[in-house]
């Protein structure tokens, strides 16, 4: 297999052309579109092109599209990596010949993800790639060695390195960009926090887990750090001997690393070779028609990634809203109710945890509290808060789906349930029994999901009559009160 590696920047055509190798590709570079043309013009075509977007001389987007004019180049595989991310230009980009995109910065297994994705990669040969590298920070020796012992001994996790600060971890980034970094929040001379802002700032895209303390200050940092970009988070053991720690980092950190950096199946249903026809696209369901209940109600379901979503949806759609909205995101008991504080803090309107016998009034933004389920009961027009101490439903207290049934019998056809970014698939039976009942079910798409678990079983089930960026689901939430308000 030959690869054309175009990009007017040798790092990065360096990291694209060392994956693809490892890949058992022939690599050759090109900097801009007039070389690759030459390349391909004394080579014959590749099997393959990644191409940047922003070059001189010639830019990616002419040169694709020069490609496409040629008949002997209309199913040559184009990949393009590029800074853009918004969703115009992508669709600019695909319109004009490109046959997937990945953006900037990228990890080696999102790209081979997306190769495997084309057909022109085997899953056996992607299965052979090396372990999803981790850069370790936390000042303590002790929690280090735990950690990089417990990393370490998983067969698909590789040790990158450590650091004892915020700042030595950014001198470790330069040096060698890992797949993911576990930071811990609160460290001398640069501060987890402080880290993360500056990570974003160079790596908009590198995950972050944050590994912080279970106590009050700790929950707080946890959520600003949540807020700031971090994908995920892990609360640090206490009170247990090394090998306990040791146990509990391997049950809750392992998978949620794997989860952001989501390795190869070893089989692949999802895989189109080449020549082959793709499976047909997931698509929203269509909305029903010429439904006109009124909106009673808005509930949603959030995970991994879920306070940044939150922040960025919510203030579109509680200022006027007139319904109450209530929400179920994943965390423990300290983190919930800092969540609610900074949310508040946010919108315009206050965010309260719920609590029992509660009125959901209209106007009210309510967040189940960690570890107990939150339902509706009473009255349709002046619903009351339910809480209780119910068996977890898909491993998880509080449950989105406990919260969307409840919703779905009182509600029924005036339930707006919306489902965003967040590991599993809580949210899936409550989605289809708003579905069942009349209501609709907004889902936040794959691009703009730090995980797409949850809303992708309501979008493959074909539950979601809509299927949006996040920062266009509080818009569309607003404009059906406004319509069915």
């Amino acid at each position: 297999m030959r690869a054309l590696v175009v990009d007017d920047s040798k790092p990065v055509r360096s990291i694209v052309a060392r994956t693809l190798r490892e890949l058992h590709f022939d690599c050759t570079e090109a900097s801009n579109g007039v070389e690759a043309l030459d390349a391909i013009a004394a080579a014959g075509p590749p099997d393959l092109v990644t191409v940047n977007w922003h070059m001189p001389v010639m830019d990616g987007l002419e040169l694709v599209r020069r490609l496409r004019q040629d008949p002997a180049h209309r199913r040559l595989p184009l990949l393009m990596i590029s800074t853009e991310h918004e969703r115009e230009r992508i669709a600019l980009a695909m319109d004009a010949g490109v046959d997937d995109y990945l953006a900037k910065p990228f990890t080696p297994a999102s790209l081979t993800r997306k190769l495997v994705a084309l057909g022109v990669c085997a899953e056996s040969a992607a299965a052979g790639r090396r372990p999803i590298r981790v850069l370790v920070c936390d000042d303590s020796l002790t929690i280090r060695t735990i950690l990089t012992t417990t990393l370490g001994a998983d067969a698909d996790l590789e040790i990158a390195g450590t650091a004892i600060n915020g700042q030595a971890c950014l001198d470790a980034l330069a040096a060698d960009l890992p797949d993911l970094v576990v930071l811990d929040v609160e460290m001398p001379v640069m501060d987890g926090i402080s880290a993360l802002r500056e990570i974003r700032r160079r790596h908009a895209k590198l995950p972050v887990v944050m590994f912080s303390s279970l106590t009050e200050r700790g929950a707080q940092a946890t959520v600003d750090a949540l807020l700031a970009g971090a994908n995920d988070y892990v609360a640090k053991p206490a009170g247990l001997n090394p090998a306990e720690v040791g146990a509990r980092i391997r049950d809750d950190l392992v998978g949620r690393i794997k989860a952001l950096v989501p390795r190869l199946r070893t089989a692949a249903p999802d895989a189109v070779p080449r020549g082959s026809t793709p499976p047909a696209p997931v698509v929203a369901r269509p909305r029903p028609a010429g439904l006109r209940e009124p909106i009673r109600g808005v509930v949603i379901a959030v995970s991994t990634g879920g306070p940044a979503a939150l922040a960025e949806m919510l203030p579109a759609c509680v200022a006027g809203a007139g319904v109450p909205i209530l929400i179920v995101q994943h965390m423990p008991a300290f983190f919930t109710t800092q969540l609610a504080d900074r949310l508040g803090k946010i919108c315009t309107v206050p965010v309260r945890e719920a609590a029992e016998g509660m009125l959901a009034a209209a106007g009210t933004v309510l967040l189940a509290p960690g570890g107990r389920h939150m339902e509706l009961a009473g009255d349709p027009l002046m619903p009351r808060i339910r809480l209780h101490d119910g068996p977890p439903e898909n491993s998880c207290r509080p449950s989105a789906d406990v919260l969307f049934r409840s919703a779905a019998r009182l509600w029924g056809a005036g339930t707006l349930g919306v489902v965003l970014t967040g590991m599993g698939r809580d949210g899936l039976a409550g989605a289809r029994a708003i579905v069942e009942a009349g209501g609709g079910i907004i889902a936040q798409d794959e691009f703009s999901s730090v995980v797409w678990g949850m809303p992708g079983e309501v979008v493959r089930a074909g539950l979601a009559d809509a299927v949006l960026p996040v920062a266009q689901i509080g818009v569309e939430v607003a404009l059906r009160l406004k319509r069915r308000g």
